[in-house]
């Protein structure tokens, strides 16, 4: 996996775990859910990167 799609997966998750506080803090339910979806985002990233990696290792197997 890249670095740079590393961290933006990452950032994606940290970003949306602290809407998701906010939303929760404040009782804004539309914060708190674009919360959840970024970091859902954030963990679909990740696992399209892990794909690709685990692709790239086959075929160099």
């Amino acid at each position: 996996m890249s670095i740079e799609r590393k961290v933006d997966a990452v950032v994606d998750k940290v970003k949306g775990k602290i809407k998701e506080a906010l939303g929760q803090a404040t009782d804004d339910k539309r914060t708190e859910a674009e919360g959840k979806v970024d970091q859902a985002k954030g963990g679909i990233k990740e696992n399209v990167e892990k794909a690709k990696d685990a692709l790239k290792d086959d075929r160099s197997e």
